[in-house]
């Protein structure tokens, strides 16, 4: 249900944006309001999970998460979806790290845990294959409403299992008690968040850009202060001291920046780029996630083949090459070219997403599962929100850039705000001295220069986790 949030909103951004009639800073604040409470709350979720029991946790997790959606279905505004967003990300944080938590608490066993990891994976990966083709669907022929309503069902019976299916346990002495890290967690990845998302509209040096920025600074400052002197802290760091679960944390946060924030990409990409609709969008990103699965559903088997470092290296390898073979594509790229390198991108994904939280779980003490959960899960999601922020803005900045020199080419007077409404809201200004056609081609040119700015950026910091994880591994 959480990863279904993630894949099934990216198709129907377009959708929303038309609808409530906001900008592209606006889309990826429906986005990042979720990932925003995701990431934020994470590392004082894994803790609570510890002292009053990781079911009890859970359990209220998924009832958030039910509820966070069906104010989402009925949002008429776009506060009001933002708001259902956080709500929807609160949830997760207790839902997500606690689900790999109970995991490890009921398979003690290295070699079983890793076959059920992957198992719980190819769950996962399941919800990104329906999600882009589900939306499509309900958002063309139902509306962006009812993307959310799919969520009630799943999470009622979600809580009816749960209920009678998943034994409690928890570890009250090993829980971090740390409420001024945990407010200024949240303070820093706020503050970083806004000043990202401000800098695609108003510019990198703007006061509304540059204040934030330096509020982020000063609050992760003071958080690294507090964290070195609690005695509990909420963000554990000892462990992160141990170069193992420094690396798969790394890893983790890579993960979310280049991997899951290519959901938020490629859906602008085939749909403004491309001009596909929001259904054929939908099943054009299956191969991504087909490919997750069949990928994850082995990795018990690979692991015991190949070992847990090598398919860790491999997955992030293919992630970060198949990114940058992307920067390539243009808006009349053939899908036969496109479908390979997204399949490729699943294979990578399907073997990082396991192996990354197999590697920071058995790398930390059982009775401290939680933590290390939650601070997988809290850089892996802080990841994605950065990512969608920064990528985001990123290919914006750079569409906004090419479509102003090509209009100036054609004679077009105020091309600076023409370019700006055009890529920020996607409309059509009146009285071009050319065809609404060629503008709505230089749209799509000028889209796909800002996606391939965007994924190259996403590749390259693939590559280096995979130099990461392979030099971590061999010193160990």
């Amino acid at each position: 249900m959480a990863t279904l949030a993630i894949s099934i909103v990216s198709v129907a951004l377009p959708a929303i944006q038309s609808s409530l009639e906001t900008s592209l800073s606006g889309l990826q604040w429906v986005v990042g309001a979720y990932t925003l409470c995701l990431s934020a709350l994470m590392l004082s979720a894994g803790p609570l999970a510890d002292r009053y029991g990781r079911k009890r946790t859970w359990l209220i997790g998924v009832a958030l998460f039910t509820l966070g959606s069906a104010i989402c279905a009925t949002a008429g505004s776009l506060a009001t979806l933002i708001a259902g967003c956080a709500l929807q990300g609160l949830a997760g944080a207790l839902v997500i790290p606690g689900a790999l938590s109970i995991l490890t608490q009921a398979f003690p066993d290295p070699v079983e845990r890793a076959h059920v990891i992957g198992g719980w994976s190819s769950f996962n990966a399941i919800s990104l294959i329906l999600g882009p083709m589900m939306g499509g669907l309900l958002v063309d022929h139902a509306g962006w409403p009812s993307i959310f309503l799919v969520n009630l069902p799943i999470g009622i019976v979600a809580l009816a299992l749960g209920l009678v299916g998943v034994e409690e346990s928890s570890h009250p002495d090993h829980a971090a008690l740390d409420p001024a890290g945990q407010i200024l967690s949240i303070a820093f990845l706020g503050a970083l968040t806004l000043s990202l998302i401000n800098a695609g509209h108003s510019g990198w040096d703007a006061p509304e850009t540059i204040v934030p920025m330096v509020i982020s600074a000063l609050a992760l400052l003071a958080f690294v202060a507090v964290e070195m002197r609690t005695s509990r802290p909420v963000l554990p760091v000892d462990l992160l001291r141990q170069k193992a679960f420094a690396s798969a944390n790394f890893a983790s946060f890579v993960l979310g920046f280049s991997g899951y924030t290519s959901l938020f990409l490629f859906s602008l990409f085939l749909q403004r780029g491309q001009g596909w609709t929001a259904t054929e969008t939908g099943w054009r990103m299956a191969p991504v996630f087909a490919a997750m699965l069949a990928a994850s559903s082995v990795f018990g088997k690979l692991t015991r083949r190949f070992g847990m470092n090598r398919l860790m290296v491999a997955g992030y390898a293919l992630l970060g090459g198949s990114m940058l073979v992307m920067v390539s594509f243009t808006p009349s790229t053939p899908y036969y070219i496109v479908a390979p390198v997204f399949a490729l991108l699943g294979i990578g994904l399907g073997l990082a997403v396991p192996s990354t939280g197999a590697a920071a779980m058995g790398s930390a003490p059982r009775e401290r599962t939680g933590a290390a959960s939650a601070t997988m899960n809290a850089l892996r999601q802080g990841g994605m929100t950065i990512g969608i922020a920064l990528l985001g803005t990123l290919m914006s900045a750079r569409a906004v850039t090419s479509l102003k020199s090509v209009l100036a080419q054609s004679g077009v007077d105020d091309v600076a705000v023409i370019a700006a409404v055009a890529v920020q809201r996607h409309e059509v200004p009146s009285n071009l001295p050319i065809s609404s056609g060629a503008f709505h081609a230089m749209l799509a040119d000028a889209f796909t220069h800002g996606f391939s700015l965007a994924v190259g950026f996403a590749g390259i910091l693939g590559l280096v986790a995979a130099g990461v994880v392979a030099l971590s591994s061999r010193r160990q």
